[in-house]
């Protein structure tokens, strides 16, 4: 099983990067759902914060169940990364910046679950319910395996083209957009990732 406190402590590293802090903020909306996301766009999102000690301002939440339900993903994604030979520490980094882990999460941009598939991309490796965990992880790991074969196994080319599309990574010299979002995600999911790979995995 994957190592919780693990993950709890990376995130908690990384949320305290300088070099590439990872927000993330959650709002619930009229329906009871909970919504996450790194680039809020309205006024109702609140920042979660990894440790207690870290909400120290008005208005800030800390959400323990952002890490706890972590670990009901773990067979999905390790069945999804030996499937793929897509490192299951990379999956998990891209589940956490792009979802928070939240299932149901949906962007205003129509990009859907834990691994916030585009309508395409799903349909693309035949998802057929994009808010189902199992099918979404695996067309997550199945599309990060064809872009870092496809960009020639750079991770951060590949993790460029899953935020901005493939085009706009051919469209920049296969370099990494000038966008500012892109500029963002790649270095905080790189950062997540490294931290995670850097610890020690045991049963707990």
């Amino acid at each position: 099983m994957f190592n919780r406190l693990l993950l709890c402590g990376a995130l908690m590293l990384a949320a305290g990067s300088a070099q590439a802090e990872v927000k993330i903020y959650s709002y619930v909306d009229a329906d009871g759902v909970r919504h996450y996301t790194d680039i809020p766009d309205n006024s109702l999102y609140r920042r979660l914060f990894l440790s207690p000690r870290d909400r120290t301002h008005s208005g800030q939440r800390y959400d323990p169940a952002l890490l706890a339900r972590s670990s009901e993903y773990d067979p999905l994604i390790e069945t999804a990364a030996a499937s793929t030979a897509v490192d299951s520490n990379l999956l998990r980094a891209v589940i956490v910046v792009e979802s928070g882990y939240n299932s149901h999460a949906l962007s205003k941009r129509g990009a859907v679950g834990l691994m916030q598939l585009m309508p395409a991309t799903a349909s693309r490796f035949g998802v057929v319910d994009p808010f189902d965990p199992r099918q979404n992880i695996r067309a997550g790991a199945q599309y990060l395996e064809f872009l870092i074969g496809r960009f020639g196994h750079d991770v951060s080319l590949a993790l460029a083209a899953y935020n901005a599309g493939e085009d706009a990574v051919d469209r920049n010299g296969g370099q990494i957009p000038p966008y500012a979002e892109t500029q963002a995600y790649v270095p905080k999911v790189l950062s997540v990732y490294r931290l995670l790979s850097a610890g020690h995995r045991r049963a707990i």
